[in-house]
């Protein structure tokens, strides 16, 4: 063997392992983990879920006190001067100084210097042109009222609705995966089951071709075989091309790109269906596991704790404040210009006179506590319809399974006999094309019935709140 033909081979061979790889195979689990891991609603609620756990942690924080560090600088134009300028008069009168030996008359006026005057006036200059002021502080919550207390229930609760709000999205998610994934083994199925259907009129058309030129047949069998031949063909093209398009909203899903050639693993295995009828559902299991009823429930909780906060407004606040304060100038030793401080603590008591105003915050809270509470009251009478709702549907689905079970085993009898028929001369085109007919419409509405007790399945036990992930199709 050559060196050429040697590469040639390898790279044929790595051209086809390629385009075996670039396929995948998914099982109905692997669909759900992917959709799970790459749906962007799903992220955003784990977001809102992180949001919730951080502020019912800050809720937390306001039962410890708050320390601050505060600064400030002020530069003034002017300096203070305690003393005035009228206060130093422009001259003094002299008092008899003649026993003194000093021979100036009584009375005499003696002016006084400006220079004189300015150094008096200095001694009572304050330098305030740069002020420096300085503090840390404390404030400590004693009594609110219970304000804190409500709060913080709150946020717990909201980060529990946080929780179910997500659980609520993921049901969503894989309740739609499921719906797509089934669509695609249906029409897979009956791509299927048209390319059969296609298959046998070709050889009814090759048969009834040939019964022509013997005199057996006549030109218009041949063409209302071709008729349905063609029918056949443009069937099977419209579901290649529904199944094509179910492909790319299944791969949007998955998060995968729309291109990806995927492949189910249900597409070729035979479904299991079981002909038991249904166990009755139990309303109080819905009423317990729905995630809805614990979002509106923690809702309810969360409003009500909104009205202990507005009942809080009636009540008194009292708090501990405490401080070290630097200041410059400073004035504990006179008045100098070197930073100063000193600490103080204090009790601050507030006690609320807006009866008025309160008691008008504290009904509205009331009445949008009420207003959830009949949307909880609502909520379960249309989930108990929804309930029902799904288990006559899956009840019907059943036996609709069930009929279809035993219409199919007949329209293949009846295809068998009428195919035999046709071959001995003793039926006519008619009647083949009719038990092709038959035979096409048992076997799809057989598909359609499995598919239909999947999905019913799945709606009933997302409408009783079961955890669908836990649950194998």
């Amino acid at each position: 063997m050559s060196k050429r033909n040697f590469l040639w081979i390898l790279f044929c061979v790595g051209a086809l392992s390629s385009n075996i790889s670039a396929q995948r195979t998914l099982s109905l689990e692997d669909a759900r983990n992917l959709a799970i891991q790459n749906n962007k609603h799903l992220k955003m609620a784990s977001e809102e879920e992180k949001v919730a756990f951080y502020e019912k942690k800050e809720a937390y924080l306001k039962y410890f006190p708050k320390f601050s560090i505060d600064g400030l600088y002020i530069r003034n134009q002017k300096n203070l001067n305690l003393i005035g300028s009228s206060a130093i008069p422009g001259s003094i009168t002299l008092p008899d100084l003649s026993g003194l030996g000093i021979p100036i008359p009584p009375g005499t006026q003696v002016p006084i210097p400006q220079e004189f005057s300015d150094k008096i006036r200095s001694i009572g200059e304050v330098d305030i042109k740069n002020i420096w002021l300085g503090a840390i502080s404390l404030t400590q919550p004693l009594f609110m009222g219970g304000r804190i207390v409500a709060y913080n229930d709150i946020m717990k609760n909201a980060q529990e609705l946080a929780k179910s709000k997500k659980d609520t999205e993921l049901q969503d998610v894989i309740a739609e995966l499921d719906a797509s994934y089934w669509q695609i083994v249906s029409l897979a199925y009956k791509k299927d089951l048209a390319e059969s259907y296609l298959k046998l009129l070709q050889k009814m058309h090759s048969d009834i071709s040939i019964m022509e030129s013997e005199g057996v047949a006549t030109k218009a069998d041949v063409l209302s075989v071709l008729v349905k031949e063609n029918e056949a063909d443009m069937t099977l093209t419209k579901v290649e091309n529904g199944l094509s398009l179910a492909r790319m909203f299944f791969n949007q899903l998955c998060g995968l790109e729309i291109e990806d050639k995927i492949a189910l693993a249900d597409e070729n295995r035979e479904m299991l269906i079981s002909t038991e009828a249904p166990v009755a559902p139990s309303i109080e299991e819905a009423f317990l596991n729905r995630p809805e009823i614990k979002s509106l429930e923690l809702a309810t909780k969360i409003y009500k704790g909104k009205e202990k906060i507005e009942r809080a407004e009636f009540l008194p606040e009292l708090g501990l404040i405490a401080a070290y304060t630097w200041t410059n100038p400073n004035g504990f030793d006179g008045l100098q210009n070197t930073f100063g401080g000193m600490w103080n603590v204090g009790i601050k008591l507030s006690v609320p006179l807006n009866f008025m105003s309160s008691s008008a915050k504290l009904s509205a809270a009331k009445a949008q506590t009420r207003i959830q509470e009949y949307r909880v009251e609502e909520a379960k009478e249309k989930i108990e319809l929804q309930i029902n709702q799904s288990a006559f549907k899956l009840n019907e689905a059943h036996k609709r399974y069930v009929s279809s079970e035993k219409n199919m085993e007949k329209a293949n009898e009846n295809l068998r006999y009428a195919t035999v028929g046709f071959e001995e001369g003793v039926i006519p085109a008619s009647d083949v094309l009719a038990a092709n007919a038959a035979w096409l419409s048992a076997h799809s509405e057989m598909i359609d019935s499995q598919i239909d007790v999947k999905l019913c399945n799945v709606y009933l036990n997302k409408a009783l709140g079961r955890s669908l992930t836990d649950i194998k199709q």
